[in-house]
């Protein structure tokens, strides 16, 4: 069948964090809080941290997000009572869209698929405002549905935040495809219901895959896919 909608994750696919969120920006919040911390620490410990966010509780809920972010904390070596203060701070910024950064190959991607005709909407796992989104990125008009995790109140990979965006879009899942930086959540999440997924894998991370599974190291490989 024909594919009519796109739907897109929002955070490291569409989107990267600016230096709020990397080591600088841990050292900083940490510091005014009292918590001192080794930035040269950062990218392990975020590698590491991300075994809090395995949990087969598909709910919605910022304390997850906040043990998450004090993990990395205290695998930076911060220690006290003010590694939650700062992982609460750091975690109540990510909901804002100046902290962030579109990657280059998106607003062409997007515009050029919204001229093919396709519908286009996002998916996240996030408590960032996502109708407002496109006014901040100068993408007023591309997205037709918009679905947050925060808002609906389960995340991805659960079926029915899929399911929730194709009845907002009004499409089949064997119409729909979903393109996400995240195999479980996005791809298989997607796959699961009967929608497409496609894995973005912008630094060729990935391996082992099946072979089924679509990967693309950039947006503008998109289109040929679809």
């Amino acid at each position: 069948m024909n594919t009519l909608a796109v739907f897109f994750d929002v955070d490291f696919t569409l989107i990267r964090p600016g230096r709020r969120f990397l080591g600088p920006g841990y050292v900083e919040t940490c510091v005014r809080h009292g918590v001192p911390v080794d930035e040269a620490a950062f990218e392990k410990a975020v590698a590491a941290a991300a075994e809090v966010l395995n949990t087969s509780d598909q709910r919605y809920h910022d304390e997850i997000f906040v043990r998450y972010t004090s993990r990395i904390i205290e695998l930076m070596g911060g220690t006290g009572p003010g590694v939650v203060v700062a992982a609460r701070e750091i975690y109540d910024d990510w909901a804002h869209h100046h902290h962030f950064e579109m990657y280059d190959d998106v607003p062409e991607t997007l515009r050029g698929l919204q001229r093919q005709g396709l519908r286009m909407g996002l998916i996240s796992n996030s408590h960032r405002p996502l109708g407002t989104f496109g006014r901040h990125f100068d993408l007023d008009g591309v997205m037709t549905v918009t679905v947050s995790s925060s808002e609906f109140g389960v995340m991805k990979p659960d079926p029915r935040i899929f399911h929730e965006a194709l009845g907002l879009m009004q499409v089949s899942p064997d119409q729909a495809v979903m393109v996400g930086d995240s195999l479980t959540h996005d791809v298989l999440g997607a796959r699961q219901i009967g929608m497409r997924g496609v894995l973005l894998d912008r630094h060729a991370r990935a391996t082992d895959l099946d072979k089924s599974i679509p990967v693309i190291q950039s947006l503008t490989q998109l289109a040929a896919l679809l």
